[in-house]
């Protein structure tokens, strides 16, 4: 009894030593959030974390969120506040509330100087009121080493917010280069905070298969290899020769695609798998020839190839039953709803000499290849469909009739999507200007060498994913928006990140927060106080994105 007592003691004494401790307040102009949050009032006064604070969770979902806020703690003050369940409510607690009425990423926060709620429907939501949470704190909470000196306060503050847009997507190109799984791991971790929610990856290409698939292992044990020739410009290295051995590349294991997918779910970030077809495949066709029209023999490229002509044979059955086994697999690794099948850029010429696919145009009574590429389309959508699953691909897949239940991603431009949610399919879209970040955010003459283009930071953060030529009921089919960082010129992680960083908190905030909220000035100014957390977490980022506004001029043209 004695000892019952002491410690009651001991915690009122603690309790009233965190009371005690002195606060602040916070200005306005203190509160940097990105993506902004719909509604803010900013109070007075201030919470303070400590060894002592709570964080009380009622299910397994909302456990795995606090637990991963609760390490941030961990490694930057040295201590964690204690995840705890089903507790009666006290001060010095952080409290997940269930409301129903908030949506799917919706959530409100409430902080006062006794505590801190978090109210959410889903999830989703209680993982974006955190990020949020994580942003009101220092930016030193992104510390992997212990800081002495800071206070752990938030402001006294009242916020509600949802996001604009479904779909708030990246594409990360790993077959022009490879990215180990423990980098494409911590990318995940960096697009989290920004509360980006969909991860493209584009596992194959002409230049590597990145994937591995049981069923046929050389797409791995040749495809997902190519000869070194990453000291030569990417449009003019020479083919692999019979005398010479590949040894640039990688690929993911199943295990390790597992292990991304659920990192990512985690996160609350869904992971699209892109396997392309019918172009873009001539690290397939090195492995398995026999799926092309002219039987190759093909190696997996080292660089650029314009136009892509060795494409898989439209005619042969067995080229299908090639791509359902596949698919099969992929879809076993990956829950994502969408399954991006590429089709893109195909270049017909091997279509139009090959008697198996002239008669496959004569036998399903189709007009020329462009309809070919339709039945091809099609075909593929209706196993994906049988699986329960719904096929996205590039705009391309419009031409000769779009599968009936297809998603259209929009990239040449806009028409693409405006066409196709006019005709009553979903849409993503992510226009080369300004969607894609492997074009120039600065000066050509002070970058690094890019594929061309420029999207300075002003151009992402003005873009706006509805186009004014739909009218309501159409520009319902927008999903949202996603930034494509195609790799050709991109050799490694650190690269990725500048060319990502800070475009990546444009772009999050163009598709999470309300035009009512939004304005590039102020924009501009968060963002530059937020890269001491880019800082604080390893992220190499463009610092030139910050010449002239963020408005760079374009660049000059030699």
């Amino acid at each position: 009894m004695k000892e019952k007592i002491a410690g009651i003691a001991i915690l009122l004494v603690s309790c009233l030593l965190w009371s005690c401790q002195p606060s602040r307040t916070f200005s306005d102009r203190e509160i940097i959030l990105i993506p902004q949050v719909q509604k803010m009032t900013l109070g007075s006064s201030s919470f303070r974390f400590g060894e002592n604070t709570e964080i009380v969770i009622r299910t397994a979902d909302q456990q795995t969120i606090a637990e991963n806020f609760s390490g941030l703690f961990g490694k930057s003050a040295g201590w964690k506040p204690k995840v705890v369940k089903d507790v009666a409510e006290g001060s010095n607690q952080v409290r997940f509330i269930t409301t129903e009425s908030l949506g799917e990423e919706g959530y409100s926060l409430d902080v006062t100087t006794r505590g801190i709620e978090l109210k959410a429907a889903k999830p989703a939501g209680f993982f974006y009121a955190i990020q949020t949470l994580r942003q009101l704190l220092p930016a030193e909470i992104e510390s992997s080493q212990k800081q002495e000196k800071t206070e752990w306060l938030v402001p006294v503050i009242s916020i509600s917010d949802s996001p604009s847009f479904k779909w708030r997507g990246y594409m990360l190109d790993v077959s022009r280069h490879f990215f180990p799984k423990e980098e494409v791991i911590q990318m995940i971790d960096f697009l989290a905070i920004h509360k980006i929610n969909t991860l493209h990856l584009h596992l194959l290409d002409d230049q590597g298969w990145r994937i591995e698939i049981k069923k046929y292992p050389r797409l791995t044990s040749v495809g997902a290899w190519r000869v070194n020739r990453e000291d030569k410009p990417w449009n003019s290295r020479p083919k692999q020769t019979a005398d010479e051995k590949a040894t640039y590349g990688g690929f993911y294991s199943q295990s390790d695609i597992k292990e991304i997918v659920s990192y990512a779910a985690d996160r609350y970030i869904n992971v699209v798998p892109e396997i392309e077809m019918p172009a873009h495949v001539t690290a397939a066709l090195a492995a398995y020839p026999q799926y092309s029209c002219s039987g190759g023999p093909f190696t997996v490229l080292p660089g650029g190839v314009w136009p892509v002509t060795d494409i898989y044979c439209a005619g042969n059955d067995s080229t299908f039953l090639f791509l359902q086994d596949v698919l099969s697999e992929v879809i076993d690794l990956f829950p994502s709803k969408y399954i991006h099948i590429g089709g893109d850029e195909a270049t017909k010429t091997e279509w139009g000499k090959c008697p198996k696919c002239k008669m496959r145009i004569k036998t399903e009574g189709l007009k020329n290849a462009g309809e070919l590429q339709s039945y091809f389309i099609k075909r593929i959508e209706k196993f994906i469909n049988s699986k329960g699953r719904v096929l996205l691909g590039w705009d391309e897949i419009l031409e000769g009739g779009l599968p009936p239940k297809a998603t259209v991603m929009s990239w040449r431009g806009t028409q693409g999507g405006i066409d196709a949610a006019k005709q009553g399919h979903d849409v993503v879209m992510t226009p080369g200007q300004p969607c894609y970040f492997d074009h120039y955010q600065g000066a050509k003459e002070e970058e690094p060498l890019a594929i061309g283009g420029f999207n300075p930071l002003d151009k992402v953060y003005d873009f706006n994913p509805v186009p004014k030529e739909l009218d309501a009921e159409s520009a319902k089919h927008i999903l949202g928006a996603q930034a494509n960082l195609w790799t050709e010129y991109v050799p490694n992680i650190k690269h990725a990140q500048y060319m990502t960083f800070p475009r990546i908190a444009a772009i999050a905030e163009a598709l999470w927060s309300p035009k009512e909220v939004r304005n590039y000035d102020d924009f501009y100014r968060r963002i530059q106080s937020f890269t001491k957390r880019y800082d604080l977490m390893g992220i190499k980022y463009a610092k030139s994105a910050f010449k002239a506004g963020g408005k760079t001029p374009e660049p000059v043209k030699k």
